[in-house]
């Protein structure tokens, strides 16, 4: 649903995306001083991320985390909705005090990924000349994020990270950061992600970015100065229905909507099935906080991900990290599937068994079992009461303390 006289809701705005004027809410600025090197070729000028804090970091700099979001995440890991964020904290139940991340504690740091549309640079902020990037926009690998993340820890004075956590898209650059600086990395959650994009991933990101693309509204990527209604909504609202399918799982579908019909509709009558009204909601609700052309830039980038490009492979790339790793699958994803975490838990030498999170979500598990998450947090951070600065050394996983088993096929027995 788009929004019109009709329905009685406004247009979808041309972009979601956080535009200067707004208001700033708990955002910080990293500005970059100097072009960033892309690995594609060329270079990306006048690069600022925008990033949120939570806690304070101690003399010493040894308790900062970095938590790194997914595709449609942004920096406001924790927090209510209010001025500048239109959506409450995407993790805020393992970030606060007394959580998982005891902000008491550790100092939390989540960046929005460069590429993105929530204060970060990417396809709707401003270009040297100041008008947006649209399609000047260059391919940007995660590996281009990273390093921009890192000026943003050198910045902040962080030479190591007490952990550095993500999941999905976010969970590409955390392996990113243990592969490409494993002296800065001294702890690693991995959660429901993988080595490479697989041949499927690569696909669903493809006929999404297609949909967008093919929207009248696209203009070849230049419509942000469109009014509402105007922009490309019609093909992001595609992208995200189609998305919403693969991140959640069939069992869940069933069981929340079956065939019902939305209230007061027939589905034979211009009417839709629950199930449809859920994907209306889903596409509107992306369309008024995101950005299309982000949403094309992230996923090429998703599906460039592949770890041991140029590294010898995934075998040689994964073996050059050095931090205790915790690996956690979703056992309902059916986008991420277990054998990619098992991969990663069998080659990765701080690695033991990959974890499983038992959820009925699918894919958005990750996100949403938090109660399930926080026992992972745990087994690589110590406690909060041993937490002086003396005692803020990730603890050992199991496979750090004996070498794990592996069978013929080089995944864990």
């Amino acid at each position: 649903m788009t929004g019109t006289a009709a329905t009685g809701t406004p247009p979808l705005p041309a972009s979601g995306a956080w535009r200067e004027g707004d208001p700033p809410g708990h955002r910080r600025w990293y500005q970059r001083s100097e072009p960033l090197a892309l690995e594609a070729g060329g270079s990306l000028p006048n690069v600022r991320v925008a990033y949120e804090a939570w806690g304070a970091l101690a003399p010493d700099r040894s308790n900062a985390v970095l938590v790194l979001h997914a595709l449609t995440g942004d920096s406001h890991a924790a927090g209510t909705a209010g001025p500048g964020h239109p959506s409450p904290g995407w993790w805020d139940a393992l970030i606060g005090p007394g959580r998982a991340l005891d902000t008491d504690c550790w100092f939390v740091v989540a960046p929005n990924v460069l590429g993105g549309c929530q204060g970060s640079t990417g396809p709707a902020s401003a270009a040297p000349d100041g008008r947006p990037w649209g399609s000047r926009f260059p391919f940007l690998t995660q590996r281009d994020q990273t390093a921009v993340e890192a000026g943003l820890a050198d910045t902040l004075g962080i030479e190591r990270w007490a952990l550095v956590v993500g999941g999905s898209m976010g969970g590409m650059r955390a392996l990113e950061w243990a592969v490409s600086y494993p002296d800065r990395v001294g702890a690693l959650l991995l959660l429901a992600t993988t080595a490479q994009a697989s041949a499927e991933q690569i696909a669903w990101t493809s006929v999404q970015a297609q949909a967008i693309r093919s929207d009248p509204g696209w203009h070849g990527g230049d419509y942000h100065h469109l009014p509402p209604g105007r922009g490309p909504h019609l093909g992001l609202g595609i992208a995200r229905r189609t998305a919403q399918v693969t991140y959640r799982a069939e069992s869940e579908l069933r069981e929340r909507f079956g065939r019902t019909a939305q209230a007061g509709e027939h589905p034979w009558h211009d009417g839709r099935y629950a199930v449809e009204s859920y994907l209306d909601h889903q596409a509107a609700k992306l369309a008024r906080r995101f950005d299309a052309g982000s949403y094309v830039v992230l996923g090429e980038a998703m599906n460039s991900h592949d770890i041991g490009r140029d590294r010898g492979g995934t075998a040689s790339a994964l073996a050059r990290i050095t931090a205790p790793t915790v690996v956690a699958a979703v056992d309902s994803d059916r986008l991420y599937p277990l054998t990619q975490q098992q991969e990663l838990a069998a080659l990765i030498p701080g690695a033991d068994r990959p974890r499983v999170l038992h959820s009925a979500c699918g894919h958005d598990g990750f996100l949403l079992e938090t109660a399930q998450v926080a026992p992972l947090v745990a087994e690589l951070l110590p406690p909060a009461a041993a937490s002086g600065p003396s005692q803020r050394t990730p603890r050992l996983t199991a496979s750090a303390e004996r070498r794990r088993s592996i069978s013929p096929m080089g995944l864990p027995e």
